[in-house]
């Protein structure tokens, strides 16, 4: 008979042999296939096959009519239209550096980090935490949702006179629209 020396340890559940377990971590996408592709009719003409004549030449190119309209051509002028004011004139709140942006507003908060954004309507948001260091001009800003997870955002301050005033402009927009969120859940059957 074989016995073993030492504690007797459980195979590993979990997210230690699959990262899929983890809540919040996401695979890779599946590449698309062929067919969600768009394909070409089969009766387009090519570049190389096309003649000189006026009629190919129109099918060819776009009209007027046929172009997409074109939304705004910067990035920053895109952001301006997204962020609307809000209709009653309400407060606004708004602090960014060179990588970090946040926006709280009558629609809710967003967050963005480089190329990553997350946007949190008001009836999502169970807190918002903010905290400024004690050394340093590091102003966090963190959103937790009511299923328990929490986005942090660090946002780099020119002087740390700047704290004072985010906070109070964010407390302006949570007495505004989170107290709305939470008076609406509460008067909902």
């Amino acid at each position: 008979m074989e016995q073993r020396i030492g504690p007797s340890i459980p195979p590993l559940q979990g997210a230690a042999a699959d990262p899929a377990f983890v809540p919040g971590i996401t695979g890779p996408r599946p590449a698309e296939p062929d067919a969600a592709k768009p394909r070409e009719p089969e009766d387009a003409v090519s570049e190389e096959t096309a003649s000189d004549d006026p009629a190919t030449k129109e099918e060819q190119e776009p009209s007027a009519e046929d172009a997409p309209d074109e939304g705004p051509e910067d990035a920053e002028e895109a952001d301006e239209a997204e962020a609307a004011p809000a209709p009653d004139g309400g407060p606004v709140f708004e602090a960014s550096d060179r990588r970090a942006k946040v926006v709280a507003d009558h629609s809710g908060v967003r967050l963005r980090l480089d190329d990553q954004e997350a946007e949190f309507r008001w009836d999502e948001i169970g807190a918002v935490e903010t905290e400024s260091p004690r050394f340093g001009k590091r102003f966090t800003l963190t959103v937790h949702t009511p299923d328990r997870r929490w986005y942090p955002l660090e946002i780099e301050a020119k002087s740390r006179s700047d704290f004072k005033e985010w906070e109070a402009d964010l407390d302006k927009v949570l007495d505004a629209y989170f107290e709305e969120a939470e008076e609406a859940e509460e008067s909902a059957p």
